[in-house]
């Protein structure tokens, strides 16, 4: 049974996409079935991956004219599943007005192939509308990506907030998966006061593995791949290498102690 997890920071140029591209990848590299499914109209998760608006999309599986079997895409990566975005995600919220409880449309549409991976990644738009409240209510947790600049816990606040709420009305189980620090650049003073601030803030929650600024990062959408893909020596590739490390390692910290409270 998979963990979903939502990619989720209301901020924009935080290194989301990036995140959910390269973590989604890295995973799927340690030959973990893994799904990434692209809800933010953008679509840069999904031109990240090589593919373009002209394949059937997320926004078919929200507004009902397609399953969600029928929509994903298996990329040129074993494991990795796309399930791809689309320009006309901007007009799904519009359509789900007068659906009945609007916010479990992808919870529902994902329930069908919930079994058939071991983790679900969804990049979220930068901003807490009902595509967001759709991706928070699917979730089992929320990874947020934090950047090391100044503005860094600028709205997060808010976030948090959007979370608790979410939590009350639409899914008492989300929790947070993680905080991970991103764009980390090791000269600057900044970056390690941010890092701190962040540390001071969520404790425990934040990843050790920190996602440092790197061209071969920047350069790699270019080229429709996954930096491990592109040039898997690189500070960036080995940078998600080790957070999806990490992020193994949590889940089966977490499995394992469920397992034996099961037991007891």
């Amino acid at each position: 049974m998979a963990k979903i997890i939502s990619i989720a920071n209301q901020k924009g140029g935080v290194g989301k996409t990036t995140t959910a591209i390269n973590l989604s990848a890295s995973i799927a590299a340690a030959e973990n079935r893994t799904l990434l499914i692209d809800i933010d109209p953008q679509a840069n998760s999904t031109s990240g991956l090589g593919y373009s608006g002209e394949n059937k999309s997320v926004y078919e599986v929200l507004v009902g004219t397609e399953t969600i079997q029928d929509c994903i895409i298996s990329t040129y990566m074993p494991f990795l599943d796309l399930l791809p975005s689309t320009i006309n995600l901007v007009g799904a919220e519009v359509e789900l007005v007068n659906v009945d409880v609007r916010e479990f449309v992808l919870k529902k549409a994902i329930q069908a192939v919930h079994d058939k991976y071991d983790y679900i990644f969804i990049d979220c738009p930068p901003s807490l509308n009902m595509l967001t409240l759709n991706s928070l209510t699917a979730s089992n947790s929320v990874l947020i990506p934090v950047q090391c600049e100044y503005f860094a816990l600028e709205g997060l606040g808010q976030l948090l907030n959007t979370i608790n709420i979410v939590k009350k009305h639409f899914n008492e189980s989300l929790s947070i998966e993680g905080v991970v620090l991103t764009m980390f650049d090791t000269r600057l003073r900044l970056s390690h006061q941010v890092a701190d601030e962040v540390r001071k803030y969520f404790g425990n929650k934040v990843f050790e593995t920190m996602i440092q600024r790197n061209v071969r990062l920047s350069e790699a959408p270019s080229h429709a791949k996954p930096v491990i893909l592109y040039d898997a020596i690189s500070v960036g590739a080995q940078n998600y290498i080790g957070l999806a490390s990490e992020l193994m390692k949590r889940n089966l910290v977490e499995s394992t102690q469920k397992d034996n409270s099961n037991e007891q």
